[in-house]
Formats: C-alpha cells, sequence, structure tokens
C-alpha cells in the first residue's frame, strides 16, 4: 500500500490537533510534520519533501498564500491543497494562481477530506462546491480561448475538469495516453497556460465545457 506523506500547515493547534488524529486513522495517509505558519511550512516543506500539504491560507506573518507559491516554485512535485473557511473571489483566485492542486472549506467531511488528498497524490484537482460557484461568478467576461478548441480537445478538457487522469481521459473517449498527451499540449498552448490547474480554472471560469 502506498502511504501518502502530509504536511499540515494551520496557525491553530486545535485544528492542527483535528486533522492530525483524522490522519492517524488512514492507515495510507502519514503526518510527517506541522507548521504554524507559512515560514515554517516552506522551511518543513524543504526538510521532508511530504507528497501533500493542506495548507490554512490565513495566517499572520507570511500567508498561506505567499508560502504556496514559494512551495509551488522550489518543489513543483508537491502537491498543496489550500484547507480554509473562506471562500472569496480573491483567495480562491490567490491560491490557484499561486499553484495550489485544490481549494477546500473546513467544513469538509473527513471522508471528502480523505479523497481530496489521494486525489491530489493521483494528479487529480478538488474543488470545493464554494471555490467552483467563486470562480464561474469570476467567468463573466466573454470566453475567447475556448471557442479556439476543437471538439475532441474540448472533451479532454471537460476530462480535466472532472478530475479524470490522463489514463482515465484515456478510457473514457477511447483514445490512445498518447493522443490525450498531444490534445493537453494544444489545449495549454491555446489557453496561453503552464499547468493543468490553470488549464482547469480557465475553463471553469469561462465556462469552456
Amino acid at each position: 500500500m502506498t502511504t501518502i506523506r502530509i504536511l499540515l500547515v494551520d496557525d491553530h493547534a486545535v485544528v492542527r490537533s483535528g486533522l492530525s488524529k483524522f490522519l492517524m486513522v488512514n492507515k495510507d495517509l502519514e503526518l510527517v510534520a506541522e507548521a504554524s505558519d507559512g515560514a515554517e511550512a516552506i522551511q518543513m516543506a524543504g526538510l521532508h519533501k511530504p507528497d501533500v500539504i493542506l495548507m490554512d491560507l490565513m495566517m499572520p506573518g507570511v500567508d498561506g498564500i505567499t508560502a504556496t507559491r514559494e512551495i509551488h516554485q522550489k518543489y513543483p512535485q508537491i502537491r498543496i491543497i489550500a484547507l480554509t473557511s473562506f471562500s472569496e473571489q480573491n483567495m480562491v483566485q490567490g491560491a490557484l494562481q499561486a499553484g495550489a492542486f485544490g481549494y477546500l472549506q473546513k467544513n469538509v467531511t473527513a471522508s471528502e477530506l480523505g479523497n481530496a488528498i489521494r486525489s491530489a497524490y493521483a494528479g487529480r484537482m478538488t474543488l470545493s462546491p464554494e471555490a467552483v460557484q467563486v470562480l464561474a461568478n469570476a467567468g463573466a467576461q466573454p470566453h475567447i480561448q475556448g471557442n479556439e478548441l476543437t471538439e475532441r480537445e474540448q472533451d479532454v478538457l471537460k476530462g480535466m475538469v472532472d478530475g479524470l487522469n490522463n489514463n482515465e481521459i484515456a478510457g473514457k473517449l477511447v483514445i490512445s495516453l498518447g493522443t490525450v498527451k498531444f490534445h493537453i499540449s494544444n489545449i495549454f498552448q491555446k489557453l496561453g497556460v503552464d499547468s493543468r490547474v490553470e488549464a482547469v480554472k480557465m475553463a471553469i471560469e469561462q465556462k469552456m465545457v
């Protein structure tokens, strides 16, 4: 069984304690370190190289978005999930632009959080309904780039938005893995983005699928 190594970042000890208890009852999840602010999170990320980071956004000193951006730049292989009480547009967009691989409210159930951690580890995004709504509302601007996508590219993009990995998209569309990668490369180029997260964010914001 693969064990997913997790760094927990929150300035409230009670929240960290509750989350650590949840992680301990899941045999495939291992808490390797905790941090109480963004600066400590950056340090711990470099020290422990976790697979997934649960990142609070509102913290004194270095905030979660700043920490997310720095960790993502230094260690792009680490998946960061924003876990916060807030769903304001600037926070959702700020976290995803900084490199967060998911955005969840702290009122998620234990099973939802566990699934989000496993999805992030597998390369799939998880967004709370509130975050999806915020991104959709922010997409009032006309959708331009999406019109340039072919029908097949739109199918692939929809699979990405649905949280499918490349193998799952290939299976659903009955095409080869190489073809999926080719379409994703074209999608990135047409949308002017560099990552799956950015492509999904733009697709939701501009209602492309």
